[in-house]
Parts: C-alpha cells; structure tokens; sequence
C-alpha cells in the first residue's frame, strides 16, 4: 500500500510518500515547497489573495510529484497558519476548485493526539509515561499518556512565528524586555497544563518539530545526514544558553548558526524562548527527538484502520469536501476564529486555546474522530 500526505505549514507545504509495510510506513520520497505563509498573515490573521495563489500553486505542485510516485490523490491538511485564518473556508474552497485536491483542517488537539501516535511508535513501550512537546509556527501542542494514544492534550497558541510577530518585531535583535514579556506569556499559557503534567510525573520526555530539530543541532546534536537513528537529546542547560545566544544576534548572524535555517532565523529566538520556557515549567531536564511527528502520524493512522482519515468530519463542509475540519474543532461560523473551551471527554482533558488569548466562544461539541 503506497499513500502520501501534503503538510500545509506556516513556512513550507511538505510531501511524504511511503510504502505501508504492516504498521509502519517506509519513507520512499520527500519534497517541499517553500512558501511563507505566514509572512502573508494580516493583523486580523487573514490570508491575503497572494498567499491564496502561492498555495494553490504549491499544492497543485506536490500533488503532481505524488502522482509521479504513484499516488493520485494525497491526504493534504493545514496547520495553525490555515486553521486560524478568518476567512479559512474561502481558502479551502479556492484551493479544492483550483487543484482538485481537498485541503483539510486539523485542530490542534488532533495534530497533538496524531504526532503522539507517531512518537510512541517510535520511541516504544520503554519510555513508559511519556509526555510530547511539538512547537510549530502557530501553535504548541503538549500530550502525555501512557499508552498508545494520549490521556492528556493541550494546544496552545505559542507557535515560533506568532510568537515572533507578536513579542520580537520591535528590533533586531530585540530589546531584553520583549524576551521577558516572551516568557511572561509562555508561563501563562502553560499553567494549568504544568499542574496536571508534574502530577502525571511522566518518565520520558520527546519532542518532535523543525523548531526543536534546529535547536537541537545547535546544542551540539548530531546533523540530519547522520539519519534517524541516531539519538539526539536537547538539555534544558544547553538550552538555556542558547536562548542567550540566539537573542544577542540579529536575525542574519542567527542563520550562520549551525542547525539555523536562514528560512526560520527570525523566529529561531522566539521557538528557543518557548522551548525553554516549556521545560522550565514543566520541570523537564531534557528530551530526546523524535524524527516521526504529525505526517507519519497520519500515515500511522491510515495504515492501522485502514480507511481514509477523513472519514467522519466535521465543520461547515460535508465529509470528503473542502472546508471540513478534522477534530474537535469547529468555529462558531466561517468568519470566526476561536476554539472550543477545556473540556473532559472519554477520560481526558484535551484543550485548545484561542490565539488571541481572550475567552473563546461556546460551541456544539463536534463528534471525536481520533
């Protein structure tokens, strides 16, 4: 069985085609189209019509690269970037009739539940209680469990770029002032999610994300082409450092960094605070990465229940058409952003919180899918 996945993020649509040997899906190719879509982001958090076009033509890309490696019709989906945009549904719309490829939504809680998945398949029964940190460009997402799928998964809106945007535009480097009312942020954000984590007490910490990869590599872990197989950790010390490091430079000197992509040096800073900031508040000495995160998820998920991953949506499209949402997510209207309120479901308390941190709106509570 051969199946592909397109990852719409804040920074680049990604392709993955792999071979599905049992449960476990065989890289066979990769690709990614560099994009920026959040440099195209308005104050309101609105796709612009140039970023609409860039996607589409992106997508229209990938997909005809999975069909070269014989796949017609990948599972594409979008992130944070996608999944806080106002006018999302004209998006997805738009990108369906000019590629004929559906583009879903995942909440956050569903990509945490899925990268979590992809971890504890990697890493195996040993980690024992194990608890996930995945920093993206919009959104952080915290899980923890004991089994195969979480107990506990928090999304919160602490994504590298928004965190940029929002705290370390007034300078470059930025003023030690803003890194301060960073971390002030992130310890909010985080407070009850630190309660229920240090009385879970997990015995593994793994983390997985372009964010933690880079900052990883710049802590001494080993480079990409030594493959995944080689244990990389990141200490909450090295980390610490780094953080200072990252914050006496511009963002031009960040990129010349080992690990640093010129492509995500702005926000290097902001993912090194968050990281930290996550650590130190959830009393974490270091994790070890993960190299399968949200895509092999999907894939994880595809190739043991073997029917389509959006089979049973929910949001303002029917199942199968652009506009729905994959989760428990779903805005009160297409022109609304914010997401459901914490809420205890099947045992687990899993919440999402709304990127401009205010009291979300009370919502009908879609059915669960995960």
């Amino acid at each position: 069985m051969r199946l592909a996945v397109v990852d719409v993020g804040s920074n680049t649509v990604r392709l993955a085609v792999a071979d599905g040997d049992g449960d476990v899906p065989l890289p066979v190719h990769t690709a990614k189209r560099r994009l920026r879509l959040a440099e195209h982001v308005g104050p309101d958090r609105r796709l612009g019509e140039r970023a609409v076009k860039e996607l589409v033509t992106a997508i229209a890309s990938v997909k005809e690269e999975a069909g070269r490696w014989g796949v017609r019709d990948p599972f594409a989906f979008g992130t944070a970037v996608i999944r806080d945009a106002p006018n999302r549904h004209q998006v997805l719309e738009t990108v369906h009739r000019e590629t004929g490829l559906p583009l879903y939504v995942m909440s956050g809680v569903t990509e945490g539940e899925l990268t979590f998945l992809a971890a504890r398949q990697w890493m195996g029964w040993r980690a024992g209680p194990m608890v996930l940190l995945d920093i993206g460009g919009g959104s952080l997402e915290v899980a923890f469990g004991r089994s195969r799928t979480p107990d506990y998964v928090a999304s919160l809106p602490l994504g590298a770029g928004r965190m940029t945007r929002e705290y370390l535009t007034e300078s470059d480097p930025p003023p030690a002032r803003a890194v301060r009312e960073l971390r002030r942020r992130v310890r909010h954000e985080l407070r009850d999610v630190a309660v229920r984590l240090r009385w879970e007490s997990p015995r593994t910490a793994v983390a997985t994300s372009r964010t933690f990869q880079q900052l990883a590599r710049l802590c001494g872990a080993a480079p990409g082409k030594k493959g995944p197989f080689v244990t990389r950790r990141l200490t909450r010390a090295d980390l610490g450092a780094a953080v200072e490091r990252l914050a006496s430079l511009p963002a031009a000197a960040r990129a010349d960094l080992p690990g640093i992509s010129p492509a995500r040096a702005r926000q290097s800073l902001a993912g090194a605070v968050v990281a930290h900031t996550a650590m130190r508040c959830l009393e974490i000495e270091s994790v070890t990465l993960s190299p399968w995160a949200l895509r092999e998820g999907v894939m994880l998920r595809q190739l043991r229940e073997q029917v389509p991953l959006w089979r049973g949506t929910v949001g303002t499209g029917a199942a199968g058409t652009a506009g729905a949402v994959i989760g428990p997510y779903r805005a009160a209207d297409a022109g609304s952003g914010p997401c459901p309120p914490p809420r205890a479901r099947e045992g687990a308390r899993r919440t999402e919180a709304d990127g401009a941190g205010r009291p979300p709106a009370a919502v009908p509570e879609p059915r669960h899918t995960s």
